[in-house]
């Protein structure tokens, strides 16, 4: 089990994931950065997984969209033309390091039905026992409005429990997180979360929605505290810092694993300790 963040330098498996507005428009770029510090890992013998969001917000300038459409319909239509050059970019990225990706496609359904939840991990064990790097994303073309997860941050969440992970690292667009939004006075940053803690007097806000995804502080500690939960640790801090997150150093906001649990890759679940 990663009990602390400074030991997931050496995890056997960790999912990384990347929101729509660290990795799309302007942010592009950022793509290299991130694969480059995912190959270091994946050369160190970790396995990487990486869910990403960035669909729909790719897609966005090909179908001459200046905000993120509100109809589903134009959702799918924009995650389908997205998705496709999301992947590019990312192989184009891992081309110099000679990894190979393997896109995984999934829906909220997916992961409630026992045949498809076996068969997704399946799946990923054995790209990941082929050396291949699996990129997550939700299915927007063919996800609905009531199967949707909601936000990728618990996606990752859920993947993370699916393989057993050591670790999850949330990658978003502020450093840390903040006992309250950190525009507003008095805000501090939280550098650990213990298993367990009261975090009912914090302020984390709403979801919000921007012009290209969706999510935001409270979906980033839902997810960490459901990936805890099962005994796996979470690191929160920002897409720059993503090296830094994979070789253990001392940023973003750690929470703890519930230490009673002990992740399995083979089943997706988790033992008790006896």
């Amino acid at each position: 089990m990663i009990s602390t963040r400074e030991h997931l330098a050496g995890a056997r498996r960790v999912v990384v994931k990347v929101g729509s507005s660290s990795i799309s428009g302007e942010n592009a770029h950022r793509i290299e950065a991130i694969v480059e510090a995912l190959a270091a890992a994946h050369g160190r013998g970790t396995e990487v997984v990486l869910v990403s969001s960035g669909a729909i917000a790719t897609g966005m300038p090909y179908l001459a969209l200046e905000e993120r459409p509100n109809d589903l319909a134009t959702q799918q239509a924009a995650a389908a033309v997205g998705q496709n050059v999301l992947i590019y970019r990312y192989q184009a990225a891992l081309r110099p390091f000679a990894i190979v990706a393997g896109q995984v496609l999934l829906t909220a359904g997916d992961l409630e039905n026992d045949t498809h939840r076996s068969n997704a991990r399946r799946a990923m064990e054995r790209l990941l026992a082929l050396r291949i790097l699996p990129i997550v994303n939700e299915n927007d073309t063919v996800a609905t409005h009531e199967i949707r997860f909601g936000d990728n941050d618990r996606l990752a969440a859920l993947v993370a429990r699916l393989i057993g992970a050591d670790a999850l690292i949330l990658l978003s667009d502020i450093e840390t997180l903040f006992t309250r939004p950190p525009d507003e006075p008095g805000a501090r940053p939280i550098d650990e979360v213990e298993y367990g803690d009261d975090l009912h007097g914090f302020e984390f806000g709403s979801v919000v929605v921007n012009s290209v995804g969706t999510g935001g502080a409270a979906t980033k500690v839902s997810a960490a505290r459901l990936a805890s939960e099962s005994g796996i640790g979470v690191l929160v801090t920002s897409a720059d810092r993503v090296e830094d997150a994979l070789t253990g150093a001392h940023v973003g906001t750690w929470f703890s694993p519930n230490p009673d649990v002990i992740p399995t890759s083979a089943t997706g679940s988790v033992r008790t300790h006896a």
